[in-house]
């Protein structure tokens, strides 16, 4: 059934049927609706919207989604194993069983596939740790929830060592910032407005917040690194405490004026 520029068919009580830009299928996955009701952009292809704004998609952007999440799995799974610089794209399309130009529907190169797979994977590091900070119901100063989401992650990490391998030989700061505010997946978290919704429960100002969170995150990955893979300069248990003594002084030293 053909949809007008004006039309709208009510296919449930819960869905609605519209017409969407055929970028922002392209690029669903990036393209987030923050509204209390759907957004409806009136141009040829289609997809579904729910009336909370979220997205269902239809057959055509599922088919999308799964080649796009067989080639970002085949990828962490060959840049884990092989190394990205022994992995090529034909190496990524032919384990992934999709063609060649499939790929550049999705990545400029090996490297824009590989920086969105740092992101992902830093993003997924960062939402588990909320959620643990959520479910765990403590009543906690600002620098005790840093410290939490830092020692979090840090376990994470100790428990997947590939994990940590990848992320810490292919992190930059460009690569880290872009994951804090660009979900690349659904299931990523936008950090920067949780971590702007922290700042504002601190108790006092925050002088340079990103200067503040660019050392803690420096200081985490290159003391962890040699930490957790080869115990120097000691194991990442003694190692902790001494951590976070350090990012105590770091936010300490970017506390500004109490809040009234």
């Amino acid at each position: 059934m053909p949809v007008s520029q004006r039309q709208m068919v009510e296919t449930s009580d819960y869905w609605s049927f519209c017409s969407v830009d055929f970028e922002a299928v392209l690029y669903y996955n990036r393209f987030k609706v923050n509204h209390s009701k759907p957004v409806y952009v009136w141009h040829t292809n289609c997809i579904y919207c729910n009336k909370e704004g979220r997205v269902k998609m239809g057959k055509l952007d599922t088919n999308k989604k799964v080649k796009e999440d067989s080639l970002l799995n085949t990828a962490f799974s060959l840049f884990t194993t092989k190394g990205v610089s022994k992995t090529s794209i034909s190496d990524i399309v032919n384990n992934a069983g999709v063609a060649k130009g499939t790929f550049y529907l999705y990545f400029k190169d090996k490297y824009d596939i590989r920086n969105k797979l740092v992101s992902h994977k830093s993003s997924q590091l960062f939402r588990n740790a909320i959620e643990a900070l959520k479910a765990s119901g403590k009543k906690l100063t600002f620098n005790e929830r840093i410290i939490f989401i830092v020692d979090n992650i840090i376990n994470q990490l100790n428990e997947n060592k590939s994990l940590l391998t990848f992320i810490a030989k292919n992190l930059s700061w460009g690569v880290f910032k872009h994951a804090l505010t660009s979900p690349i997946k659904d299931d990523d978290i936008d950090f920067r407005n949780i971590y702007d919704a922290m700042l504002a429960d601190a108790p006092y100002d925050i002088v340079q917040p990103e200067v503040m969170i660019f050392m803690i995150v420096e200081l985490v990955s290159s003391t962890c690194y040699s930490s957790i893979l080869y115990n120097e300069p000691v194991d990442i248990g003694e190692l902790k405490p001494y951590l976070y003594i350090c990012i105590n002084n770091i936010i300490d030293t970017h506390a500004g004026t109490v809040k009234a």
